[in-house]
Protein backbone atom coordinates (compact mmCIF):
# COMPACT_ATOMS: atom_id res chain seq x y z
CA UNK A 1 0.00 0.00 0.00
CA UNK A 2 2.67 2.30 0.78
CA UNK A 3 4.25 1.36 -2.66
CA UNK A 4 1.29 2.38 -4.46
CA UNK A 5 0.98 5.98 -2.42
CA UNK A 6 4.50 6.86 -3.03
CA UNK A 7 4.53 5.65 -6.65
CA UNK A 8 1.00 7.90 -6.73
CA UNK A 9 2.75 11.14 -4.85
CA UNK A 10 5.19 10.98 -7.19
CA UNK A 11 3.59 11.01 -10.37
CA UNK A 12 1.25 13.57 -9.27
CA UNK A 13 3.91 15.79 -7.97
CA UNK A 14 6.10 15.27 -11.17
CA UNK A 15 3.00 16.24 -12.94
CA UNK A 16 2.53 19.55 -11.72
CA UNK A 17 5.99 19.95 -11.88
CA UNK A 18 6.30 19.36 -15.37
CA UNK A 19 2.73 21.18 -16.58
CA UNK A 20 3.08 24.10 -14.55
CA UNK A 21 6.72 24.48 -15.77
CA UNK A 22 5.59 23.95 -19.31
CA UNK A 23 2.48 26.60 -18.50
CA UNK A 24 4.92 29.36 -17.18
CA UNK A 25 7.70 29.15 -19.73
CA UNK A 26 4.52 29.84 -22.63
CA UNK A 27 3.58 32.92 -20.00
CA UNK A 28 7.29 33.89 -19.88
CA UNK A 29 7.40 34.11 -23.88
CA UNK A 30 4.98 37.68 -23.08
CA UNK A 31 5.58 38.19 -18.78
CA UNK A 32 6.46 40.50 -17.45
CA UNK A 33 6.15 42.97 -20.37
CA UNK A 34 8.56 45.31 -18.58
CA UNK A 35 11.88 44.76 -16.47
CA UNK A 36 11.50 43.76 -12.86
CA UNK A 37 14.29 45.35 -10.56
CA UNK A 38 14.71 44.97 -6.98
CA UNK A 39 16.90 48.05 -6.13
CA UNK A 40 19.23 48.29 -8.63
CA UNK A 41 19.34 44.75 -9.57
CA UNK A 42 16.91 43.22 -12.77
CA UNK A 43 15.35 40.50 -11.99
CA UNK A 44 16.54 37.06 -14.34
CA UNK A 45 14.06 36.45 -17.55
CA UNK A 46 12.42 39.63 -17.12
CA UNK A 47 11.13 41.30 -19.29
CA UNK A 48 9.62 38.02 -21.94
CA UNK A 49 11.47 36.89 -24.23
CA UNK A 50 9.49 38.56 -26.84
CA UNK A 51 8.50 41.73 -24.94
CA UNK A 52 12.80 41.71 -24.92
CA UNK A 53 13.41 40.64 -28.56
CA UNK A 54 10.43 42.40 -29.52
CA UNK A 55 12.91 44.93 -31.86
CA UNK A 56 14.61 41.86 -33.27
CA UNK A 57 11.27 39.73 -34.00
CA UNK A 58 9.66 43.11 -35.77
CA UNK A 59 12.61 42.91 -38.27
CA UNK A 60 13.37 40.13 -38.76
CA UNK A 61 9.35 39.64 -38.80
CA UNK A 62 9.49 42.61 -41.98
CA UNK A 63 12.68 40.97 -43.45
CA UNK A 64 10.83 37.50 -43.66
CA UNK A 65 7.38 38.58 -45.05
CA UNK A 66 9.23 40.83 -47.68
CA UNK A 67 11.93 38.47 -48.64
CA UNK A 68 9.68 35.19 -48.94
CA UNK A 69 5.87 36.20 -48.70
CA UNK A 70 4.95 39.42 -50.14
CA UNK A 71 7.83 39.41 -52.84
CA UNK A 72 7.26 41.50 -56.65
CA UNK A 73 6.98 37.64 -58.11
CA UNK A 74 4.10 37.41 -55.66
CA UNK A 75 2.55 39.99 -56.43
CA UNK A 76 3.04 39.60 -60.29
CA UNK A 77 1.43 36.11 -60.08
CA UNK A 78 -1.56 37.45 -57.51
CA UNK A 79 -2.20 40.48 -59.90
CA UNK A 80 -1.06 40.40 -63.34
CA UNK A 81 -2.11 37.00 -64.60
CA UNK A 82 -4.40 36.35 -67.72
CA UNK A 83 -7.58 36.30 -65.67
CA UNK A 84 -7.01 39.69 -64.05
CA UNK A 85 -6.12 40.78 -67.40
CA UNK A 86 -9.88 39.75 -68.45
CA UNK A 87 -11.24 40.95 -65.38
CA UNK A 88 -9.86 44.84 -66.16
CA UNK A 89 -10.80 44.15 -69.22
CA UNK A 90 -14.32 43.81 -68.45
CA UNK A 91 -14.33 46.09 -65.84
CA UNK A 92 -13.17 49.32 -68.29
CA UNK A 93 -15.50 47.74 -70.56
CA UNK A 94 -18.65 48.29 -67.94
CA UNK A 95 -17.39 51.47 -66.91
CA UNK A 96 -17.36 53.15 -70.73
CA UNK A 97 -20.83 51.77 -71.52
CA UNK A 98 -22.40 53.03 -67.86
CA UNK A 99 -20.35 56.24 -68.00
CA UNK A 100 -19.59 57.04 -71.56
CA UNK A 101 -21.40 55.65 -74.50
CA UNK A 102 -24.75 54.87 -72.56
CA UNK A 103 -24.59 58.67 -71.22
CA UNK A 104 -27.69 60.63 -72.00
CA UNK A 105 -24.63 63.56 -72.51
CA UNK A 106 -24.27 65.28 -75.56
CA UNK A 107 -20.63 65.87 -77.23
CA UNK A 108 -21.71 69.31 -76.35
CA UNK A 109 -21.95 68.61 -72.81
CA UNK A 110 -18.67 66.28 -72.71
CA UNK A 111 -16.73 69.06 -74.46
CA UNK A 112 -18.16 71.87 -71.83
CA UNK A 113 -17.42 69.88 -69.13
CA UNK A 114 -13.63 69.80 -70.14
CA UNK A 115 -14.06 74.06 -70.36
CA UNK A 116 -14.38 73.85 -74.24
CA UNK A 117 -17.75 75.52 -75.14
CA UNK A 118 -18.39 77.28 -78.22
CA UNK A 119 -16.91 74.70 -80.20
CA UNK A 120 -19.13 74.08 -83.03
CA UNK A 121 -18.54 78.25 -83.89
CA UNK A 122 -14.41 77.33 -83.71
CA UNK A 123 -14.76 74.30 -85.83
CA UNK A 124 -16.77 76.56 -88.54
CA UNK A 125 -14.41 79.12 -88.39
CA UNK A 126 -11.55 76.90 -88.88
CA UNK A 127 -13.80 75.49 -91.50
CA UNK A 128 -13.73 79.21 -93.57
CA UNK A 129 -10.01 79.38 -92.42
CA UNK A 130 -9.49 76.31 -94.63
CA UNK A 131 -11.19 77.26 -97.57
CA UNK A 132 -9.70 80.55 -97.67
CA UNK A 133 -6.01 79.20 -97.63
CA UNK A 134 -7.19 76.71 -99.95
CA UNK A 135 -8.19 79.68 -102.63
CA UNK A 136 -4.99 81.54 -101.86
CA UNK A 137 -3.28 78.59 -102.30
CA UNK A 138 -5.08 78.00 -105.85
CA UNK A 139 -4.59 81.89 -106.95
CA UNK A 140 -0.37 81.56 -105.72
CA UNK A 141 -0.56 78.09 -107.69
CA UNK A 142 -2.24 79.49 -111.06
CA UNK A 143 -0.37 83.07 -110.78
CA UNK A 144 1.88 83.75 -114.22
CA UNK A 145 0.89 80.57 -115.61
CA UNK A 146 -1.10 79.71 -118.93
CA UNK A 147 -4.19 77.96 -118.47
CA UNK A 148 -2.26 75.64 -120.93
CA UNK A 149 0.69 74.70 -118.47
CA UNK A 150 -2.29 74.42 -116.03
CA UNK A 151 -4.05 71.89 -117.90
CA UNK A 152 -3.39 67.86 -117.77
CA UNK A 153 -2.59 66.87 -121.41
CA UNK A 154 -5.15 64.04 -121.01
CA UNK A 155 -8.27 67.11 -120.01
CA UNK A 156 -6.61 68.98 -123.89
CA UNK A 157 -7.11 65.63 -125.72
CA UNK A 158 -10.22 65.34 -124.43
CA UNK A 159 -11.66 68.86 -124.83
CA UNK A 160 -10.31 68.89 -128.73
CA UNK A 161 -12.10 65.52 -129.24
CA UNK A 162 -15.00 67.31 -127.74
CA UNK A 163 -15.29 70.44 -129.68
CA UNK A 164 -14.46 68.07 -132.99
CA UNK A 165 -17.70 66.53 -132.12
CA UNK A 166 -19.58 69.84 -131.12
CA UNK A 167 -18.55 71.64 -134.31
CA UNK A 168 -20.06 68.86 -136.75
CA UNK A 169 -23.38 68.37 -134.06
CA UNK A 170 -23.50 72.39 -134.75
CA UNK A 171 -23.30 72.12 -138.53
CA UNK A 172 -25.90 69.61 -138.74
CA UNK A 173 -28.02 70.60 -136.40
CA UNK A 174 -27.80 73.49 -138.41
CA UNK A 175 -28.47 71.38 -141.83
CA UNK A 176 -31.40 69.73 -140.34
CA UNK A 177 -32.66 73.06 -139.32
CA UNK A 178 -32.39 74.86 -142.19
CA UNK A 179 -33.43 72.05 -144.27
CA UNK A 180 -36.79 72.22 -142.35
CA UNK A 181 -39.88 74.85 -142.44
CA UNK A 182 -39.19 76.63 -139.64
CA UNK A 183 -35.98 77.24 -141.06
CA UNK A 184 -37.28 78.35 -144.34
CA UNK A 185 -39.62 80.99 -142.89
CA UNK A 186 -36.02 82.17 -141.14
CA UNK A 187 -34.69 82.36 -144.36
CA UNK A 188 -37.71 84.22 -145.96
CA UNK A 189 -37.86 86.12 -142.86
CA UNK A 190 -34.34 87.21 -143.31
CA UNK A 191 -34.62 87.95 -146.92
CA UNK A 192 -37.62 90.58 -146.48
CA UNK A 193 -36.36 92.25 -143.95
CA UNK A 194 -32.85 92.96 -145.73
CA UNK A 195 -35.07 94.28 -148.84
CA UNK A 196 -37.50 96.47 -146.98
CA UNK A 197 -34.28 98.07 -145.02
CA UNK A 198 -32.66 98.73 -148.25
CA UNK A 199 -35.53 100.95 -149.64
CA UNK A 200 -35.50 102.05 -153.07
CA UNK A 201 -32.77 99.43 -153.60
CA UNK A 202 -34.47 96.79 -151.70
CA UNK A 203 -37.70 97.44 -153.84
CA UNK A 204 -35.62 97.20 -157.30
CA UNK A 205 -34.11 94.07 -155.95
CA UNK A 206 -37.08 92.75 -154.97
CA UNK A 207 -38.78 93.32 -158.79
CA UNK A 208 -35.80 91.66 -160.13
CA UNK A 209 -35.76 88.56 -158.65
CA UNK A 210 -38.97 88.15 -158.09
CA UNK A 211 -40.77 87.11 -154.52
CA UNK A 212 -39.13 86.23 -151.45
CA UNK A 213 -40.32 83.01 -151.78
CA UNK A 214 -38.66 82.25 -155.22
CA UNK A 215 -35.38 83.55 -153.50
CA UNK A 216 -35.54 81.37 -150.85
CA UNK A 217 -36.02 78.33 -153.27
CA UNK A 218 -32.96 79.49 -154.33
CA UNK A 219 -30.69 80.44 -150.98
CA UNK A 220 -32.27 77.50 -149.01
CA UNK A 221 -30.18 74.41 -150.94
CA UNK A 222 -27.18 76.50 -151.13
CA UNK A 223 -27.31 77.06 -147.55
CA UNK A 224 -27.84 73.21 -147.34
CA UNK A 225 -24.88 72.94 -149.09
CA UNK A 226 -22.70 75.25 -147.87
CA UNK A 227 -23.12 73.45 -144.06
CA UNK A 228 -22.83 69.81 -145.45
CA UNK A 229 -19.29 71.11 -147.09
CA UNK A 230 -16.16 69.48 -145.89
CA UNK A 231 -14.65 73.01 -146.14
CA UNK A 232 -17.01 74.49 -144.26
CA UNK A 233 -16.56 72.25 -141.54
CA UNK A 234 -12.38 73.10 -141.96
CA UNK A 235 -13.32 76.55 -141.51
CA UNK A 236 -15.31 75.91 -138.38
CA UNK A 237 -12.68 73.57 -137.07
CA UNK A 238 -9.95 76.04 -137.44
CA UNK A 239 -11.28 78.70 -136.51
CA UNK A 240 -12.56 76.91 -133.25
CA UNK A 241 -9.12 75.70 -133.07
CA UNK A 242 -7.53 78.94 -133.52
CA UNK A 243 -9.74 80.43 -130.51
CA UNK A 244 -8.97 77.44 -128.69
CA UNK A 245 -5.31 78.11 -128.78
CA UNK A 246 -5.69 81.94 -127.75
CA UNK A 247 -7.54 80.92 -124.52
CA UNK A 248 -4.82 77.87 -124.06
CA UNK A 249 -2.01 80.32 -123.93
CA UNK A 250 -4.00 83.65 -121.70
CA UNK A 251 -3.28 84.01 -118.11
CA UNK A 252 -4.85 81.85 -115.78
CA UNK A 253 -4.59 85.23 -113.38
CA UNK A 254 -5.64 87.34 -115.94
CA UNK A 255 -9.06 84.76 -117.01
CA UNK A 256 -9.89 84.53 -113.50
CA UNK A 257 -10.13 87.90 -113.04
CA UNK A 258 -12.81 88.54 -115.37
CA UNK A 259 -14.76 86.63 -112.71
CA UNK A 260 -15.94 87.55 -109.35
CA UNK A 261 -15.18 84.40 -107.34
CA UNK A 262 -16.33 85.91 -103.71
CA UNK A 263 -19.93 84.80 -104.30
CA UNK A 264 -18.95 80.96 -105.21
CA UNK A 265 -16.28 81.48 -102.02
CA UNK A 266 -19.46 81.97 -99.78
CA UNK A 267 -21.36 79.50 -101.69
CA UNK A 268 -18.85 76.74 -100.57
CA UNK A 269 -18.27 78.04 -97.04
CA UNK A 270 -21.69 77.48 -96.69
CA UNK A 271 -21.94 74.49 -98.26
CA UNK A 272 -19.33 73.05 -96.41
CA UNK A 273 -20.39 74.49 -93.36
CA UNK A 274 -24.08 72.81 -93.83
CA UNK A 275 -22.46 69.33 -95.12
CA UNK A 276 -20.38 69.06 -92.09
CA UNK A 277 -23.47 70.12 -89.63
CA UNK A 278 -20.67 70.49 -87.02
CA UNK A 279 -23.42 72.50 -84.46
CA UNK A 280 -26.08 68.85 -85.25
CA UNK A 281 -23.04 66.17 -85.06
CA UNK A 282 -22.23 67.88 -81.78
CA UNK A 283 -25.63 68.11 -79.93
CA UNK A 284 -26.10 64.50 -80.62
CA UNK A 285 -24.90 62.07 -77.86
CA UNK A 286 -22.03 59.79 -78.75
CA UNK A 287 -24.27 56.56 -79.02
CA UNK A 288 -25.92 58.49 -81.87
CA UNK A 289 -22.82 59.27 -83.57
CA UNK A 290 -20.61 56.54 -82.97
CA UNK A 291 -23.14 53.83 -82.72
CA UNK A 292 -20.31 50.94 -82.90
CA UNK A 293 -18.10 52.76 -80.73
CA UNK A 294 -18.18 50.48 -77.71
CA UNK A 295 -17.41 47.10 -79.99
CA UNK A 296 -14.82 48.99 -81.49
CA UNK A 297 -12.96 50.40 -78.44
CA UNK A 298 -13.38 47.20 -76.67
CA UNK A 299 -11.73 45.23 -79.74
CA UNK A 300 -8.69 48.06 -80.52
CA UNK A 301 -8.35 49.98 -77.77
CA UNK A 302 -9.07 48.55 -74.08
CA UNK A 303 -6.65 45.34 -74.66
CA UNK A 304 -3.86 48.19 -75.39
CA UNK A 305 -4.72 50.32 -72.43
CA UNK A 306 -4.75 47.15 -70.15
CA UNK A 307 -1.65 45.33 -72.10
CA UNK A 308 0.48 48.82 -71.28
CA UNK A 309 -1.00 49.58 -67.52
CA UNK A 310 -0.24 45.85 -67.05
CA UNK A 311 3.94 46.13 -68.72
CA UNK A 312 4.31 49.19 -66.87
CA UNK A 313 2.68 47.95 -63.49
CA UNK A 314 4.96 44.37 -64.09
CA UNK A 315 8.17 47.18 -64.66
CA UNK A 316 7.50 49.13 -61.85
CA UNK A 317 6.13 46.74 -59.05
CA UNK A 318 9.50 46.31 -57.53
CA UNK A 319 10.47 49.99 -57.75
CA UNK A 320 7.36 50.52 -55.87
CA UNK A 321 7.54 48.37 -53.25
CA UNK A 322 10.74 49.47 -52.36
CA UNK A 323 9.15 52.90 -52.10
CA UNK A 324 6.53 51.74 -50.07
CA UNK A 325 9.31 49.94 -47.82
CA UNK A 326 7.05 47.26 -46.79
CA UNK A 327 9.23 45.52 -44.24
CA UNK A 328 10.01 48.63 -42.47
CA UNK A 329 6.37 49.37 -42.54
CA UNK A 330 5.93 45.65 -40.99
CA UNK A 331 8.59 46.21 -38.29
CA UNK A 332 6.79 50.07 -37.45
CA UNK A 333 2.80 47.73 -37.39
CA UNK A 334 4.63 45.52 -34.79
CA UNK A 335 6.49 48.17 -33.12
CA UNK A 336 3.74 49.92 -32.37
CA UNK A 337 0.98 46.56 -31.45
CA UNK A 338 0.61 47.22 -27.82
CA UNK A 339 2.18 43.67 -26.25
CA UNK A 340 -0.90 42.46 -24.87
CA UNK A 341 -2.61 42.58 -28.35
CA UNK A 342 0.33 40.71 -30.05
CA UNK A 343 0.17 38.44 -27.36
CA UNK A 344 -3.68 37.63 -27.13
CA UNK A 345 -2.75 37.28 -31.55
CA UNK A 346 -0.31 34.86 -30.95
CA UNK A 347 -1.92 32.70 -28.24
CA UNK A 348 -5.26 33.24 -30.37
CA UNK A 349 -3.30 31.77 -33.54
CA UNK A 350 -1.31 29.04 -31.07
CA UNK A 351 -4.28 28.05 -28.61
CA UNK A 352 -4.49 24.80 -28.92
CA UNK A 353 -1.07 24.40 -29.60
CA UNK A 354 -0.29 25.66 -26.50
CA UNK A 355 -2.33 23.74 -24.70
CA UNK A 356 -1.57 20.95 -25.99
CA UNK A 357 2.55 21.67 -24.90
CA UNK A 358 0.89 22.03 -20.97
CA UNK A 359 -0.74 18.87 -21.59
CA UNK A 360 2.47 16.92 -22.46
CA UNK A 361 4.24 18.87 -19.94
CA UNK A 362 1.61 17.05 -17.08
CA UNK A 363 1.92 13.73 -18.80
CA UNK A 364 5.85 13.61 -19.18
CA UNK A 365 6.10 15.01 -15.24
CA UNK A 366 3.71 11.94 -14.00
CA UNK A 367 5.18 9.55 -16.07
CA UNK A 368 8.98 10.47 -14.57
CA UNK A 369 7.36 10.83 -11.24
CA UNK A 370 6.32 7.22 -11.41
CA UNK A 371 9.90 6.52 -13.01
CA UNK A 372 11.14 8.00 -9.91
CA UNK A 373 8.89 6.30 -7.20
CA UNK A 374 9.94 3.10 -8.86
CA UNK A 375 13.06 3.95 -8.46
CA UNK A 376 13.11 5.28 -5.07
CA UNK A 377 11.29 2.06 -3.67
CA UNK A 378 13.92 -0.10 -5.48
CA UNK A 379 16.92 1.56 -3.86
CA UNK A 380 15.24 1.86 -0.54
CA UNK A 381 14.94 -2.01 -0.78
CA UNK A 382 18.55 -2.62 -1.71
Amino acid sequence: MNILVTVALMAILGALIGGITNFIAIKMLFRPYKAVYIGNWRLPFTPGLIPKRRDELSTQLGRTIVQHLLTPETFKKRFFNEEMRNKAERWIRKQLEMHVFHSPKTLNDWLEGAGQGGLDLKIEAKLDELVDRQTVSIRNYVEGKTIKELMPENWRDETEQKMIQGVKYAIDQGSDYFASLEGRQTIKTFIDEFLSSRGRFGNMLHSLLGESKSIVDRIQPEIIKFLNSPRTFELVITLAYGEWEKLQNRKADDFLKEFDFEPAIGAVKEYVKETADIKGRLDATLAETWPNGLEWTSANIIPLVVDFGFQQGEEKLEEALQKINMEGMVKEQVDSLPLSRLEELVLGISQRELKMITALGFLLGGIIGIVQGFLSIALNTM
